[in-house]
């Protein structure tokens, strides 16, 4: 929780408070981070490439609700992805505390699609890109999320969207730069990390993570900012394409994640910990977690959507439905072909089916009605979707079933 003092003051801290901001190349743990860095990669482009283009955008539409499930379960707040995507179509709960999660959530939904569609592209670690995330972030958030309340005291103070914070805060037993301090060390943040190699960009998108969260420039939303950051900042050195989730494995090994934060914040230890005020040796154990998480999570996804087990869970699924006559026959033909070709023209679906036009149209109804297939009009090819509400079957494990 945030610990809000009366009086702002610019204590006169150096930025050089937060270095070191990048693992040096003379550093013992600088090769077999690279090593990480190369095989994430190596990873990501791989599993990328197996997928059809289409099956991607349906992909990444399911990721978005994963990484903001996650990230928002870090902060304490439990929205499950089948109310999150309820919210996405305007069905929001009853009762106001979870209506207002699944405001939180939609707002965290927007920022990431206006990451994926480039909004973010080359400015995600300037000082005015991150405010942005925050602003886009805040400006969706009901009034009663706006607020930060000190744990001790009970003042609330109001969240300012995409401002950075006009008064001092305690994190924990951490005590951020004061606010007066913040451009400066965000000017230094943004220097050390913009325009660098892209072996270097993966490894300080882990490095950035944690500097801002030392920083913690804003009153409130910090974690979720940085995350955000994070995500930008890996998907353009590494072109994930959005379909797999850091969040989630920070979140599955939570503990842990905030165990290496909290010792990045530590001064360094000895002459042998780097030459910066911080610790070298903390930042590296961090960084090697970040990526390994980040490579335990591109694997798992791989393996979960390998299109020929992807096929089996789908095409058990219809049938199922087909027998409880929720579904027409033959709708798992029109399943498995997108699934493999990626987009089915409506006029190439008579031919498949061996069917009439009407009989044909009826089964595609039924499979867009069943939120299944998508298409953009009603002339536009069809698409694989791949709604949170089925991803228990389809795609176990990915998330929690709802209780």
């Amino acid at each position: 929780m945030i610990k809000v003092n009366d009086t702002p003051v610019d204590r006169g801290e150096s930025p050089d408070l937060m270095e070191p901001m990048l693992i040096r190349e003379s550093s013992k743990h600088h090769g077999e981070l690279t090593d990480l860095a190369l095989e994430l990669v190596s990873c990501a482009t791989g599993f990328h490439r197996s997928l059809p283009e289409s099956v991607l955008g349906s992909l990444a539409d399911l990721v978005r609700l994963v990484n903001c499930y996650y990230s928002n379960l870090i902060e304490g707040h439990d929205t499950h992805p089948i109310d999150i995507e309820r919210a996405l179509k305007n069905d929001y709960s009853s009762n106001t505390e979870q209506r207002n999660l699944q405001f939180e959530a939609r707002a965290h939904i927007a920022v990431q699609q206006w990451i994926d569609d480039g909004g973010l592209d080359g400015r995600a670690t300037s000082s005015e890109g991150i405010c942005e995330i925050h602003r886009r972030f805040s400006e969706l958030l009901p009034e009663d999320l706006l607020w930060a309340e000190d744990p001790d005291t009970g003042e609330r103070t109001k969240v300012i969207a995409g401002q950075l914070r006009a008064r001092d805060v305690k994190v924990g037993r951490h005590i951020p730069v004061s606010a007066g301090a913040l451009p400066r060390f965000m000017s230094r943040f943004e220097q050390a990390y913009q325009q660098l190699r892209k072996t270097d960009a993966i490894l300080a998108a882990a490095s950035a993570h944690h500097r801002l969260l030392w920083i913690h420039p804003f009153l409130d939303g910090n974690g979720r900012v940085a995350r955000l950051m994070s995500y930008a900042m890996l998907r353009e050195s590494l072109d994930t394409r959005g379909i797999w989730s850091i969040a989630r494995g920070l979140a599955r090994s939570v503990d842990r994640y905030k165990r290496h934060l909290m010792e990045c914040d530590l001064p360094r230890r000895n002459d042998l910990d780097g030459r910066g005020h911080l610790s070298e040796e903390a930042l590296a154990s961090f960084t090697q977690f970040f990526l390994q998480t980040c490579i335990d999570q591109v694997q798992f996804m791989e393996n979960l959507v390998q299109l020929d087990r992807l096929r089996n869970r789908i095409l058990l699924w219809t049938e199922e439905e087909i027998r409880l006559g929720a579904l027409p026959a033959k709708a798992g033909m029109i399943l498995e072909t997108v699934l493999y070709r990626g987009e089915l023209p409506r006029g190439d679906v008579m031919t498949l089916l061996n069917l009439s036009d009407r009989q044909a149209r009826r089964i595609v109804a039924s499979l867009i009605g069943r939120g299944v297939i998508v298409s953009d009009s009603q002339r536009s090819p069809l698409r694989l979707a791949l709604p949170a509400e089925l991803a228990p079957r389809w795609m176990p494990g990915l998330f929690p079933d709802p209780r």
